[in-house]
């Protein structure tokens, strides 16, 4: 899996239609949040998820941290990918996998100040019950773990990508104005981003999610050519 395109945080049918048909491969639905500022009900989810057509999917976005719990909401909203931001036990994830083999797992890891020894700690434990793992960025003035719009030092996540036996998303305060250089830092295999998205209204703009896939898509094709440099 090479060069995917994540937007998270889809408020609705409308919005959902127009990533699909901008490029971006997966949608994200943050729900069961700790804040509990949930951008649709998880009715709402559901009906949204629906609409979603292959190849594009639905990914939920939790932090819940029990396997039968996380297996059990994904069935209900007819999701078949988990993005895990909470701090989800090893043996947690591995029942994860024994219970439901094909649901395919992300399990993010959270860079805050000095804390690269810990996240490479994470990535050995867990990667044979993992997917893919995903970098996001830590607020420390609200203790927010994702959807922070904040970047943070990439230098870490090349790091954990070169690491990792399990591809990597990068996330944290991503736009098109700098998701070039992003990609080319850290050598990710899928970006993600959620607010660098929206305009004032909270709403995805099309034209930010155009430039971001354009210029994601053609970083990645860099890449892939050997374009850049080492």
């Amino acid at each position: 899996m090479y060069g995917l395109i994540q937007a998270a945080g889809i408020i609705d049918r409308a919005e959902a239609a127009m990533l699909c048909e901008a490029g971006v491969d997966w949608l994200g639905f943050p729900l069961r949040l700790p804040s509990k500022r949930e951008d649709l009900t998880e009715a709402e989810a559901i009906d949204v998820i629906a609409s979603i057509r292959s190849p594009h999917k639905g990914v939920v976005i939790t932090y819940l941290t029990e396997a039968e719990e996380i297996r059990a909401f994904c069935a209900e909203l007819g999701v078949r990918t988990v993005q895990l931001h909470g701090d989800v036990p090893a043996a947690q994830l591995r029942t994860l996998k024994q219970i439901d083999p094909e649901l395919y797992v992300l399990k993010s890891l959270v860079v805050e100040k000095d804390n690269t020894a810990s996240l490479a700690r994470t990535v050995e434990e867990v990667a044979d019950w993992v997917d893919m793992f995903i970098t996001d960025s830590f607020n420390p003035a609200t203790g927010a773990k994702g959807a922070t719009g904040m970047v943070h030092d990439w230098r870490v996540s090349a790091k954990l990508a070169r690491l990792s036996p399990r591809p990597l998303m990068l996330a944290g305060g991503l736009n098109a104005d700098n998701v070039i250089d992003a990609i080319e830092q850290v050598r990710p295999a899928a970006v993600d981003a959620h607010t660098g998205l929206e305009g004032p209204d909270g709403r995805k703009d099309p034209e930010k999610v155009r430039l971001f896939v354009e210029r994601s898509k053609l970083a990645f094709a860099r890449l892939a050519l050997g374009v850049v440099a080492r």
